[in-house]
């Protein structure tokens, strides 16, 4: 066994008995960020090659700080996009709704489909909706400094000339698109404010701004991506919104029939849990 693979083993069993839930892989990927190559590649670094900064990041997962923060990246349905202190780290979860929101695009009779992603953090849906809907044009709110900062970073990698970022409140935004958009998708803060995360990754490294929801509820970012989406989509365009697990009944009801929305769904993400709403804008 090569160097590099033994001190892998070393690092994967620091990792198991800190909690880590994927040690194995998070030890590669900090070996293969650290040295520059793929994790299909690790056996090829020489042992006079290794790099003992590889134990450097070992140590920040230990201590539970995201490995996102580590490698400086995360992955998002096709994307590589650059994250740290300061903004959301996308997750798995919210790939489900986005690939529902593509779905739907594709399917609309529609050449060039206007759309907005309200608190976009990182950019991670807008820039996916970007990069698999042709000739979508896509509209990104964040009134966070932080987090926009690290969004326009993703834009100009990914989306320059497709992706437009906009540092305004998800509640009041982009007025001169109202009544024109096809499709409003969000994943806002929601979380209660008296429910603080177990994961520490979570708890302890993204921004508070990106989680916790206001109101007693937590609903309120959610209150407002509703009143938001029925100002600015055209008649039949979509809704989707990402919400906790145990907010589903709520947030179903927030998009009430007398409030002008059709075909509300709970949605359900990877592991079979309640994850997001959909719904229609009347067209009567």
């Amino acid at each position: 066994m090569s160097l590099l693979l033994d001190e892998i083993a070393r690092a994967t069993a620091r990792l198991a008995e800190a909690g880590v839930p994927s040690p194995r892989a998070d030890a590669e990927e900090i070996a293969a960020f650290v040295h520059g190559v793929s994790r299909g590649r690790l056996h090829t670094v020489k042992d006079e090659d290794f790099d003992a900064r590889f134990w450097e990041g070992i140590a920040r997962r230990e201590a539970r700080e995201p490995l996102q923060h580590i490698t400086g990246r995360a992955y998002f349905r096709y994307l590589s996009l650059e994250v740290g202190p300061g903004v959301f780290v996308p997750r798995p979860e919210t790939e489900v709704m986005t690939g529902w929101a593509i779905d739907r695009l594709r399917e609309m009779d529609v050449a060039s489909p206007i759309v907005v992603d309200l608190g976009t953090g990182s950019g991670a849906i807008a820039l996916s909706i970007a990069q698999e809907v042709a000739l979508a044009q896509v509209h990104a709110v964040e009134i966070d400094p932080v987090a926009y900062s690290w969004a326009k970073k993703n834009v100009l990698e990914h989306g320059q000339g497709r992706v437009f970022l906009h540092p305004e409140d998800l509640a009041d935004c982009l007025p001169e698109l109202n009544g024109q958009v096809d499709l409003v998708i969000s994943n806002p803060p929601y979380i209660p404010p008296g429910e603080v995360p177990r994961d520490p990754e979570v708890r302890d490294y993204d921004p508070s701004r990106a989680l916790y929801g206001s109101g007693e509820d937590g609903l309120g970012e959610i209150r407002a991506v509703e009143r938001t989406a029925r100002r600015l989509l055209r008649p039949g365009g979509y809704v989707a919104v990402e919400h906790a697990e145990c907010q589903a009944n709520a947030v179903y009801w927030l998009f009430a029939e007398e409030k002008g929305w059709r075909d509300v769904r709970t949605r359900q993400d990877l592991t079979g849990r309640d994850r997001f709403v959909t719904a229609r804008l009347s067209q009567d």
